[in-house]
């Protein structure tokens, strides 16, 4: 098993000078590093005002120093250190090429998030953890050159925190995008997630996926309904998760007679306000 080790830095450090910059050198400078192999950037200090650049440009310019670690997680924080939303992200071109053996990677947060042209040949895993995702990123995904990519994850979120397309973009994205060997998708913490749902269900992801994950978003009996009709087409898959959802008591028990093993917990009420229903997605500021 590989060594997991997490940088970072709280308020009283950063008041003390340590930063993005700093980090990357306290890495080198660890004499554990070497053994690390998955690596987890936590709070880089004030996140909300200053991007991790320098860790990426860090990385990058120490390719050979780096070129070990198999799974790296960048914006590792909770809420108190810093909200997803302000999270300033980076620009993560050279990376593809720096970590040759890089097998997963997590990224949270959206704010000034740029991927590039992703291409890499060993990346089996990658999740976006955000409050909105950015077509942007988006069009990089579905554009991705990722032959050996297994899992894929994405937050889609909510206008106010950074997403600016629709299921549309979403629907493009799973007919161009091209990983023949995934086998877990997620499409999931949105506000659209019925619409999504049915998207998903229509892509071609689902002849070869083994699990299905549309979790964390406004999932109503109405995209419940379009599981239980849709995934028995399917003998493939063997897990949905639909995890913080709106569905009833009932959908969730006739979901639960599917073949599939399932996580349906997280049961969420409606707010009504101003004679309007609202739900909301788990994940937004």
């Amino acid at each position: 098993m590989g060594t997991t080790k997490k940088y970072f830095y709280d308020w009283e450090q950063y008041e003390e000078g340590k930063g993005s910059a700093s980090m990357i050198k306290e890495i080198l400078e660890d004499p554990e590093f070497e053994q690390v192999t998955d690596l987890v950037i936590g709070c880089w200090g004030n996140p909300c005002e200053e991007d991790c650049q320098q860790i990426l440009n860090g990385i990058a310019d120490n390719a050979d120093k780096f070129a070990h670690v198999e799974k790296l997680f960048v914006g590792d924080m909770d809420y108190e250190e810093c909200e997803v939303s302000w999270i300033i992200q980076g620009n993560y071109q050279a990376l593809w090429k720096a970590m040759p053996r890089l097998k997963e990677l997590t990224i949270k947060g959206s704010t000034d998030l740029e991927l590039g042209d992703v291409s890499h040949e060993a990346l089996e895993s990658l999740t976006i953890i955000c409050g909105g995702l950015p077509v942007s990123v988006m069009e990089s995904v579905q554009n991705a050159k990722l032959p050996n990519l297994k899992k894929l994850v994405l937050y889609i979120g909510i206008e106010n925190y950074g997403f600016d397309g629709d299921g549309d973009c979403v629907r493009t994205l799973l007919e161009k995008s091209d990983f023949p060997r995934l086998e877990y998708l997620g499409i999931e913490d949105s506000e659209i997630q019925d619409e999504l749902a049915e998207i998903v269900l229509e892509s071609k992801y689902m002849k070869q996926i083994r699990t299905l994950d549309l979790a964390n978003g406004t999932l109503t009996d109405k995209g419940g309904r379009l599981l239980l009709e849709k995934l028995p087409q399917y003998p493939n898959i063997k897990k949905l998760d639909v995890h913080y959802h709106y569905m009833s008591e009932n959908m969730v028990e006739e979901l639960e007679t599917l073949p599939v093993e399932i996580d349906a917990s997280e049961f969420n009420e409606p707010e009504t306000y101003g004679g309007e229903i609202w739900m909301n997605a788990m994940l937004t500021e």
